[in-house]
């Protein structure tokens, strides 16, 4: 595909819906500002109160959510890349669940769950993805898509079970944990996100360093050898991105599912299967997605809000047994 063809087809239709749902996500929300008091203030007037609201509350709330779609959008793309399975996403493979449980441990041990570093939540996302990688590819399953759902969706129930062990027992914990059984970008601000931002381009640097030696071990390792590249080490490396992708995204939002498939299922779609294509895609696709859900989430159930993990759930659900339908999938 040219750059021509990729800008048309996939870039600008991407940046376009990046574009309007961020306009969207200052214009619009639960409270009493409604779109006409959010736009006079993004063009330069408006009241005190819809100042506050637009420019303290919804704007680093709109730029978090951006870099958590872009992370999670990336993620899912290489994750599917290095996995070559098309199930491969860091909510069913129990990555989320990992950075969560992380999280909740830290602290249980004494931490404050607003001074606890996204550098935890990275740790058990690692662990999450490998662990369920790992356990896909017992007896060589590790190529069967639904063995390798079966495997997320086990470890992320025990891991699951074993938060919920330790906020029974732990009181503090359970008031402060909350926020991490379901993922919101609601009250984040320019602290958190300012914060994670690091982990994030990190972990978005070595998905686009590692996306053509993914792309070689596409065709095989044998192959992927002879052209000069060390299939063990590519690898390492695409785990230890969407670990910083995943966890980064985690330690500021908590665990939202489902992007890490409905993202590079859309971009697919829209420029093929090239790594390289569907990466830069992702990550103007993810953030669109997320403030998508992010300005539903605000209008289903005003004047309250519904969470965020559970608006990309019943978007991500569809996509999923489109995904499990399509011919390339195998019978059970």
């Amino acid at each position: 595909m040219t750059f021509r063809k990729l800008l048309l087809r996939g870039l600008l239709p991407a940046a376009g819906a990046l574009l309007v749902t961020a306009v969207a996500g200052l214009l619009v929300g639960a409270g009493d500002v409604g779109p006409a008091r959010a736009a006079s203030v993004l063009l330069g007037g408006g009241d005190a109160d819809a100042r506050f609201t637009v420019l303290q509350l919804r704007l680093p709330r709109t730029a978090v959510a951006v870099a958590v779609g872009a992370a999670l959008g990336a993620a899912g793309a290489v994750l599917q890349a290095t996995a070559r399975n098309p199930l491969a996403e860091p909510g069913l493979l129990g990555v989320n669940a990992g950075a969560s449980f992380a999280v909740v441990l830290a602290i249980v041990l004494g931490a404050s769950a607003a001074t606890v570093g996204p550098y935890v939540a990275v740790l058990g996302a690692a662990a999450g993805c490998l662990l369920a990688l790992g356990a896909a590819r017992l007896r060589g399953a590790g190529d069967d898509p639904v063995r390798l759902v079966l495997a997320g969706a086990a470890f992320s129930g025990m891991v699951g079970a074993a938060s919920s062990v330790l906020l029974l027992v732990d009181q503090r914990a359970a008031d402060e944990i909350r926020f991490w059984t379901v993922g919101s970008v609601a009250g984040r601000g320019t602290e958190e996100f300012l914060a994670v931002l690091p982990v994030l381009a990190a972990g978005l640097a070595a998905a686009a360093a590692v996306s053509p030696a993914l792309s070689a071990l596409a065709l095989g390792d044998d192959v992927a050898t002879g052209l000069g590249h060390r299939p063990r080490r590519v690898r390492a490396v695409a785990v230890s991105s969407v670990a910083l992708l995943v966890g980064g995204a985690t330690a500021v939002a908590g665990p939202i599912a489902f992007v890490g498939l409905v993202v590079p299922f859309a971009a697919r779609a829209l420029v093929g299967p090239g790594l390289r294509r569907l990466l830069a895609v992702s990550v103007l696709l993810g953030p669109a997605v997320v403030l998508l859900a992010d300005v539903v989430s605000r209008l289903v159930v005003r004047p309250y809000e519904m969470p965020l993990g559970v608006m990309t759930a019943l978007f991500g659900a569809p996509v999923l047994v489109a995904v499990v339908r399509s011919s390339r999938m195998p019978a059970l």
